[in-house]
């Protein structure tokens, strides 16, 4: 079991099935079953699915300031090591269109996050026991960033929304991470060229490209490693959204208890796989002893 510090977005997600991207006008579409609302996020998703593992969390974000009781109707989401602020003027929302090519389209209004610091001591105080520290790359994360590096732990950053013309807004944030997750939506250039290029940049451990439905590609420094994988399947494709969030959370969570890169990101594209089999991006995570069956089933015993 590990111990992870999060922080990031928490959301209103509703998610509409359309017949296409981009989607033909209609001034009326009445189709059962295609629009679902939930709670969602990059750091909601990641801690939905860290504590599926088993894992410790302690999840920092921040909503709207009269949104608290009305939003969060989970009880056991606000426990004793949730610290969501209700600190903006309101809640960030998105809308995310998917068709059945596996194209999306989303919509963000993250509200005045932009604008507004996260409690910082609050956040010193609780990450002193962590393994690792989780961030997105949002604003209110850069002071986050370096009061973790400054405490010595482990920083993974999901580079959410990343685009190669942001990269100086980025610049931060890659000079303080260990391991990276970054998806392959908006790069220029082959996969391999764009991984060692910030292999090459940075001194990360760790770079995770995420590439849908061509799998990943992954970097190691210390395996000296520069691989690709192809996706597994363990279960039929409802939903992709989410899916990035949910494999960088099992990757660190075999990571951070195992120290092996190949046999963490196996681990995820296994975990990957199966959420995506599930409508919504903070359901259908497998719990550890799930994923190690179907590790056993996708990849034989041992590593």
């Amino acid at each position: 079991m590990g111990r992870f510090a999060i922080a990031g977005i928490v959301q209103v997600e509703t998610i509409v099935k359309v017949d296409e991207i981009p989607v033909v006008y209609h001034p009326v579409v009445n189709k059962p079953n295609t629009i679902f609302t939930n709670l969602g996020g990059d750091a909601y998703n990641e801690r939905v699915a860290l504590k599926a593992l088993g894992d410790e969390v302690e999840f920092f974000s921040m909503v709207g300031k009269h949104d608290i009781k009305s939003i969060f109707w989970d009880e056991e989401f606000m426990g004793e090591h949730d610290y969501v602020l209700p600190v903006l003027k309101a809640t960030p929302t998105a809308v995310i269109l998917y068709d059945n090519k596996r194209q999306q389209q989303i919509f963000e209004d993250i509200k005045d996050m932009r604008n507004v610091e996260f409690n910082l001591e609050l956040f010193r105080e609780r990450i002193q026991n962590v393994d690792c520290v989780i961030l997105a790359n949002a604003n209110f994360c850069r002071p986050l960033a370096q009061a973790a590096k400054d405490a010595g732990k482990l920083l993974a950053i999901n580079f959410r929304g990343f685009t190669e013309e942001k990269m100086q807004y980025n610049e931060d944030y890659f000079q303080m991470a260990d391991i990276i997750y970054v998806s392959d939506d908006n790069i220029v250039g082959s996969a391999d060229e764009f991984v060692r290029k910030l292999a090459d940049t940075y001194d990360a451990k760790i770079i995770v490209l995420g590439q849908g439905a061509h799998g990943l590609t992954i970097f190691s420094r210390e395996d000296d490693l520069l691989a690709h994988y192809k996706p597994v399947k363990t279960n039929e494709i409802v939903n992709t959204s989410g899916a990035g969030n949910s494999l960088f959370s099992c990757f660190l969570h075999c990571y951070v208890s195992t120290g092996d890169a190949v046999h963490a990101i196996k681990n995820a594209l296994l975990f990957a796989s199966y959420k995506i089999g599930y409508m919504g991006t903070s359901n259908g995570f497998l719990t550890e002893e799930e994923l190690e069956h179907w590790y056993r089933l996708i990849w034989g015993p041992g590593k």
